[in-house]
């Protein structure tokens, strides 16, 4: 006899548990390209539970259907799309040869691309069919991040994506957010420019400001606290920050950025105030934005193995639609927390691309 299914969602979590308050009374619908994964069959049947989100599984119906019966799973309120079985598979496949023709490139076989889920969960955000994408858990990340680079439209203003990583300590209270702070850019851009490091700042702040409900406070970490070692990477950073606090006042982004600056200035107010006083920071930066993808990726293994953190995806930022990428080892608790933050976001992109249409 198959054991009842643990809950996944602690509501002790205080960086998840306001999340579900507000998904409650505005659910929306995620859709898992990795439909046959027993972790995403867990969290839709948590998320159905949780009455929060409307999972879409894509992917072989009757395979779906035989793993959720050997694993003691109900599949009321669960959709299941096998997208070349899709009503919308010949409608997806148009769409996407029009998509190619603009960028003046040959298609040989469109069924052929839109038949893998990944690019169909895509399209499925991009025309509506769902509100945002949690995927990337069954392959590597390239070719994740490549579906949705290709099919979703960037954000009004913005020629690249980036993703930010929100990690929670439960034993830190006293850092970032009540114990969460907002990695960038851990998953897309090996070496950002100048350019690319301040949108990941302002992108980074509004994903923030939205899950956390806090004012952000970002901090553009680097070896160097405001010019105490000269290098080419420091002043990029710093350039980056110049930058980003006009972008921020120009897109009406609310949010407090300083750097460049080392980390423990960056998260510690006696620090700060030593190496940096009157920083706007305080010492109690929440979003953390690295001068590479080395950096950034390191920084959120370390936190996760070292001291114990609890992941939930790469945020994907500079989208006009809310996706989040989790890694093949992903723990069911990461994809849960994903699919809320996603969730979350969702909510707020008609608004702020609005905005942006017309700032």
């Amino acid at each position: 006899m198959t054991p009842p299914l643990r809950p996944l969602f602690d509501p002790a979590n205080a960086f998840l548990a306001p999340m579900v308050e507000v998904l409650r009374r505005h659910p929306k619908r995620i859709v898992f390209p990795a439909g046959l994964d027993p972790r995403v069959l867990r969290v839709a049947a948590e998320l159905v539970r949780l009455e929060v989100v409307a999972p879409v599984l894509l992917g072989h119906r009757p395979s779906i259907r035989a793993l959720a019966a050997e694993l003691g799973i109900s599949l009321d309120f669960i959709g299941i799309v096998d997208p070349a079985e899709s009503d919308d598979f010949d409608f997806f496949c148009e769409r996407y040869r029009r998509v190619e023709k603009a960028r003046h490139r040959q298609v040989t076989d469109a069924r052929e691309v839109m038949v893998k889920p990944t690019y169909f969960a895509a399209m499925m955000v991009q025309y509506g069919y769902a509100d945002g994408l949690v995927g990337g858990n069954e392959g590597y990340p390239s070719a994740f991040f490549r579906a949705l680079f290709h099919l979703i439209r960037p954000l009004p203003g913005r020629d690249s994506a980036a993703s930010c990583l929100p990690a929670y300590l439960p034993q830190r209270p006293d850092l970032g957010c009540h114990g969460t702070l907002f990695l960038a850019d851990c998953a897309v851009i090996p070496n950002p420019t100048v350019r690319q490091l301040a949108m990941i700042a302002v992108e980074s702040a509004r994903a923030a400001a939205l899950l956390s409900q806090e004012l952000p406070r970002v901090a553009m970490i680097s070896f160097s606290t405001r010019s105490s070692s000269r290098h080419l990477s420091t002043t990029k950073v710093h350039a980056a920050m110049e930058l980003a606090r006009e972008q921020a006042k120009r897109l009406h982004v609310d949010m407090a950025i300083d750097g460049e600056l080392q980390l423990d200035a960056a998260i510690d107010p006696e620090t700060m105030q030593r190496k940096a006083p009157g920083s706007p920071l305080g010492g109690r930066a929440n979003v953390l934005v690295f001068p590479d993808l080395n950096a950034a990726h390191v920084a959120f293994k370390m936190l996760e193995y070292a001291a114990g953190a609890e992941t939930y995806g790469q945020l994907v930022l500079g989208l006009a639609r809310p996706a989040a990428q989790v890694s093949r080892v992903a723990k069911e608790r990461t994809i849960l927390g994903a699919a809320l933050c996603t969730a979350m976001r969702a909510m707020a992109f008609r608004d702020l691309i609005n905005a942006e249409e017309f700032s």
